[in-house]
Formats: C-alpha cells, structure tokens, sequence
C-alpha cells in the first residue's frame, strides 16, 4: 500500500503546486498527512520533482493524444493524474506501464470526475502500446 499512498501524495502536491502555485517542498510537507515509509516518501518526491522537470514535454504528449480536448481545459486532477503516470511509465525503471495505468486510474476514481478514470485510462494506454514513440520526447 505504500507507493499507492505515495502516488496519493504526489498527486496532493502537484495539485498545489500547479492550482495554488505551491512551492514544491511546502506541498509536499502539506500533502496526505499520512506518514509514508522513508521510501515512499523518496518514491513521492522523485514523481513530483520528475513530473515537474518534465512537465512540458508530459503536456506535449497529452495534447498530442487528446483529441478534442485543450489541455488548458482538462480538470486539474485528471490532468495531474496523467503527468505524474506519464512520467513513470517513461521514466522510472522497473514499474510496468500496466501498473502505474492501473493506479492513474484508481486515483481518477477516487479524485477526478465521473468520466475521469475512462479518459486517463485511453490516454495512458495509448502511451503503453507504443512507448518508443514516446520516449524521443524527453528533455
């Protein structure tokens, strides 16, 4: 249960960060109130400060798959949801695409709106079936 929680933080910080435009540790220290293990606390730090290093290439790779919908229109949580997946499944080592899908999915459940789960499930699986094509995008 501890990286789930600590997806849960990350996802809490980039809310604030990116909504209440939140230093990066303050929202960290004020997100979940749950104590994490020592490396479910690193795990949630390296998503935050990962997604934030790479958030205009993330953004790229939404738009790019969100036909019909503008980024600057997507809800918040879905579209935090979606960064902080992204940039696991491209960039941390030895976390199946299937996994981190499957988490994005249970936050967007738990967090987003009613068709929430179904949209961030179609924009990250997209991502899993061709990876490569996405992995040219890094900065």
């Amino acid at each position: 249960m501890g990286r789930r929680q600590a997806r849960e933080k990350a996802l809490q910080a980039m809310f604030q960060i990116d909504v209440g435009k939140s230093d990066p540790e303050q929202a960290l220290n004020y997100a979940d109130g749950v104590e994490l293990a020592n490396k479910d606390n690193d795990f949630a730090r390296s998503l935050v400060f990962g997604t934030l290093a790479h958030i205009e290439v993330l953004d790229e790779v939404i738009s790019r798959l969100s036909k019909d919908w503008q980024i600057d229109r997507m809800p918040n949580v879905d579209l935090n949801i979606m960064r902080l997946a992204l940039f696991e499944m491209l960039h941390v080592q030895g976390i199946p695409p299937g996994a981190s899908i499957n988490e994005a999915v249970e936050l967007a459940k738990k967090y987003g709106g009613e068709d929430s789960a179904k949209f961030i499930n179609g924009i990250l699986g997209k991502v899993a079936e061709k990876p490569a094509d996405y992995m040219v995008l890094k900065t």
